[in-house]
């Protein structure tokens, strides 16, 4: 039991130290992370992202992040840039520098090159007083009080730090940039997140005579045989003019039940739901799946741009396509 207590202290003493380490970074949101968002969004190349060892690791994955949010980045190890790798580095690029104490060898080495080529330089440091802080045009303080680690050495709070900060500078340059999810999209083009993304709403309707389809003045009971012979769970009501009136679901069958209308007698215009929420064909499934679930609906219709309804489909499309 004790050692089982030990454990759960322990675990629960690194959360809480790493999550004041990432508390203490908002106030370090400041002049400084809006000049490096500044100097990357007038970047005419790449950000080059270095670091060694476990801030190496987090510099790759934020060096990820930033190429699949609308910056292109990659990650140079900083050693294999003293031994030919500099050679992928560009006037035009500015390198994103990662070390805790400012002070990695393998990266102060590169300073005078960086320099010399007039290659601009934003670092991420734990010591703002460092030889790469002081080198650098900007600086983003990722300092923290203290690592998780009990001997303090470790890299843990900091690294998580640095992490979060790369995040940080990701997504502020993601929403300066207006990046969409069709770009992330084509980010991400494989697997299911590829599907998911890629897919619009073409891909999953149904049209032409798979689209069920009644007039106003249609009774209910011929209403309900077209959305059984069609199996959607719904059918569109249109005027005479072809536009959309409105939607009947199975949801507003139940209603009407509910409300004692009589099945054999009624006309769909005294149980349908006026016009209801459209879509447009061209328009991405994972949007359209948005709509539904912040809608709480099962259904939607796909109109053109004289809101005459061109397809339609339901979340049972959505899941067969992989989309949810």
């Amino acid at each position: 039991m004790n050692q089982t207590r030990d454990l759960i202290d322990s675990a629960q003493r690194t959360i809480r130290l790493e999550l004041e380490a990432v508390q203490e970074l908002l106030p370090r949101i400041d002049a400084d992370f809006i000049k490096a968002c500044e100097l990357i969004l007038g970047c005419k190349g790449r950000v080059v992202v270095v670091g060694m060892g476990k801030s190496g690791h987090i510099g790759n994955k934020i060096a990820a992040t930033l190429a699949s949010t609308g910056t292109t980045a990659f990650f140079v190890h900083p050693a294999e840039a003293s031994h030919g790798d500099m050679g992928m580095i560009t006037q035009d690029d500015i390198v994103l520098a990662l070390s805790n104490s400012g002070t990695t060898a393998e990266i102060v080495t590169l300073l005078p090159l960086i320099k010399r080529l007039g290659i601009r330089l934003i670092s991420m440091t734990g010591n703002p007083e460092s030889t790469l802080a002081k080198a650098a045009e900007v600086n983003l303080d990722a300092r923290v009080s203290q690592e998780a680690c009990p001997l303090n050495l470790a890299p843990t709070s900091s690294t998580t730090a640095s992490l979060v900060l790369g995040d940080a500078l990701a997504i502020a340059l993601l929403e300066a940039r207006g990046f969409t999810a069709e770009d992330f999209a084509f980010s991400h083009p494989g697997g299911a997140l590829g599907r998911r993304l890629l897919l619009k709403v073409e891909n999953v309707m149904h049209s032409g005579e798979s689209l069920p389809q009644v007039t106003r003045g249609t009774s209910l009971r011929d209403a309900l045989l077209e959305m059984t012979q069609k199996g959607l769970g719904m059918t569109t009501v249109i005027e005479n003019n072809g536009h959309l009136a409105g939607i009947f679901t199975d949801g507003d069958l139940r209603r009407a039940l509910d409300k004692g209308i009589d099945v054999r007698h009624a006309q769909i215009d005294e149980v349908m739901t006026l016009h209801g929420k459209t879509v447009r064909a061209e328009m991405l499934a994972a949007e359209a799946l948005k709509i539904m679930e912040d809608n709480k609906i099962s259904a939607l219709v796909v109109v053109d741009g004289d809101d005459r309804p061109v397809g339609a489909f339901n979340l049972g499309d959505l899941l067969r396509a992989g989309v949810m």
